[in-house]
């Protein structure tokens, strides 16, 4: 299956907008500016459930009261989203839902130019790109991350008001410990699973025999929600005093190891690349091992970034895929 068409209305700079896609490549080309990578934000939208840049009152086109899009592949089946300035409703299968359902999400693969700084980028930059691919490969990874951050969010505003106590702070403590410690245990288990594969990827993208580790960094290691509860009781005080929430997998960082050296300051340009190359190819493959579809890739404007030879790793690589890709250029 593959998305046939999509249209935008109110959209980011869209008054209006239509495209029909190719199975196999579709390039859309414009100038910086011109709402190309809009487009894939839709889709992402249509196909995951939320957008991956910002929030709807972002999105609506300024003056609109509303923006709506709709999305149509291959077999027939439409999704389609409306934000009227306070509520967003899916529409799929002649029924209206507040979230995406599970059954209307399809895997997709974004590659979008800052990923390409990830390594030498900072620790929530490494976060929020694994929360993003993790999340794409678990519903039970996506689902706690979401209601980790929503308790934390809950705790540090309980933390700076003069409100804050044991009894008012122990519910959100109960749930950061709960999914935190399933975060934790998943964070390791896909660290390790992406590291079965890391180095043979990037060497049949670099053709060397460079060595390639992704290590999690993390003072959650190992322990029981029993013991992550009680170091976040502990840290009370010391929480209140600063305002914040000093202990959990929200400071975790995601280190990558280049010949037995931080890739950050022993990596080149060109090796860099490499990496994020292999880790884009193993999210496709692992999402098509877990979902039993081939995932949809969408590439917003990283053929610019890439040399020669990685272009062709990366054309090589999808050319079973359906792939949207922006460009400023042909």
């Amino acid at each position: 299956m593959f998305i046939k068409t999509i249209s935008l209305a109110n959209f980011r700079n869209h008054t209006s907008y239509h495209l029909d896609f190719n199975p196999t490549t579709t390039l859309i080309i414009g100038a910086n500016g011109c709402g190309k990578t809009s487009v894939l934000e839709a889709i992402y939208i249509l196909t995951r459930g939320k957008s991956f840049r910002s929030t709807d009152p972002d999105i609506i086109k300024h003056g609109t009261p509303f923006y709506r899009i709709e999305l149509e592949y291959s077999n027939g089946t439409k999704v389609a989203a409306t934000y009227d300035g306070k509520t967003k409703t899916f529409l799929t299968l002649d029924q209206k839902t507040r979230r995406l359902p599970k059954k209307s999400r399809y895997p997709v693969v974004l590659f979008e130019p800052p990923d390409l700084n990830l390594i030498n980028g900072s620790p929530s930059r490494r976060r929020d790109f694994f929360n993003r691919y993790f999340s794409g490969i678990s519903e039970e990874y996506a689902s706690s991350i979401s209601r980790y951050d929503k308790a934390m969010r809950q705790r540090n505003e309980l933390l700076k008001s003069d409100s804050c106590s044991v009894a008012t702070l122990f519910s959100w403590n109960l749930l950061l410990a709960k999914y935190g410690t399933i975060i934790s245990h998943l964070r390791t288990k896909y660290t390790a699973e992406i590291n079965h594969d890391l180095t043979l990827v990037y060497r049949s993208i670099a053709e060397n025999d460079d060595q390639i580790n992704l290590n999690l960094v993390t003072e959650v290691n190992n322990i029981t929600e029993s013991a992550y509860l009680k170091i976040l009781e502990q840290n009370q005080s010391k929480d209140h005093l600063l305002g914040h929430t000093t202990f959990g997998i929200h400071k975790d960082d995601f280190e990558f190891i280049f010949n037995h050296k931080k890739a950050s300051g022993s990596a080149s340009r060109g090796e860099t690349r490499s990496i994020i190359l292999a880790l884009k190819f193993i999210e496709a493959d692992t999402l098509e091992q877990t979902t039993g579809q081939k995932p949809i890739i969408l590439l917003d404007d990283v053929f610019s970034e890439l040399d020669g030879k990685r272009k062709k790793a990366l054309v090589n690589n999808f050319k079973s895929h359906q792939v949207i890709i922006t460009s400023v250029e042909k």
